[in-house]
């Protein structure tokens, strides 16, 4: 979302950077420069098993910390490059609480429900769902954004109740602002906000796939499908 630019830059103002004449890919890991060559950057070290599947170790040399000894001396408020990267997105919003452009951002992501993932998280790692909560974050911090087609699956995917209500209520932002959200899910408490739902059945798998109800929340909760017996209560 462009979040790490902003992070760079701030650290290449501070003074001691300055001194020294850094800029802000010093303080990039993809890069040389201030990244650790042993590891380039990764902060892992790949060894190679002949007869079994491949070993990653933490870097001997930056002890995982991705960058060399000469970045890391480089300081905001106490912390340097890798401690940022260490900290949560909810730990990173109040560090940065007072740098509006890097804390617009970071509050994208906690709206999202990302507020767990930590900042320097490798984009491999993250499960399906998050990674579309990421994609979310950048369309929120975008200047503008509407007339946009967005198609998420599943996107409240492992995500806690009160993370649910937050997702919701980022979906219901981009819906206001002139977007329209085509969203698969099975989840109950994001069916019933839909404006508009088609439920497809009428088992799962196999024996479902056809389209046994269209309407509105209300509409589908009066219809025999399993959507539509277990919403009903839930719209009382």
């Amino acid at each position: 979302i462009g979040l790490f630019t902003y992070i760079r830059e701030l650290f290449a103002q501070t003074a001691e950077s300055k001194q020294r004449g850094y800029k802000p890919g010093r303080f990039s890991f993809n890069v040389k420069g201030g990244r650790c060559e042993s590891c380039s950057g990764d902060g892992i070290v790949q060894i190679e098993m002949h007869f079994l599947a491949d070993v990653y170790v933490p870097c001997e040399v930056c002890e995982g910390k991705r960058y060399n000894k000469e970045t890391l001396d480089i300081r905001y408020k106490g912390k340097n490059i890798n401690d940022v990267l260490e900290m949560t997105s909810e730990e990173a919003l109040e560090f940065f609480e007072n740098i509006p452009k890097i804390k617009r951002k970071l509050q994208t992501l906690v709206d999202v429900g990302l507020g767990y993932v930590k900042l320097g998280q490798p984009a491999t790692t993250l499960s399906g769902g998050e990674a579309q909560r990421v994609k979310l974050a950048k369309e929120l911090s975008r200047q503008n954004t509407s007339n946009t087609l967005y198609i998420l699956d599943e996107p409240t995917t492992g995500l806690h109740f009160d993370d649910i209500n937050r997702l919701l209520e980022v979906l219901i932002k981009l819906r206001d602002q002139g977007n329209t959200l085509i969203i698969i899910e099975h989840n109950l408490d994001v069916i019933k906000t839909a404006d508009h739902i088609i439920d497809l059945g009428p088992e799962g798998g196999d024996k479902g796939g056809e389209i046994v109800a269209v309407g509105t929340p209300e509409e589908i909760s009066q219809t025999g499908s399993y959507t539509g017996i277990y919403l009903k209560p839930m719209l009382k």
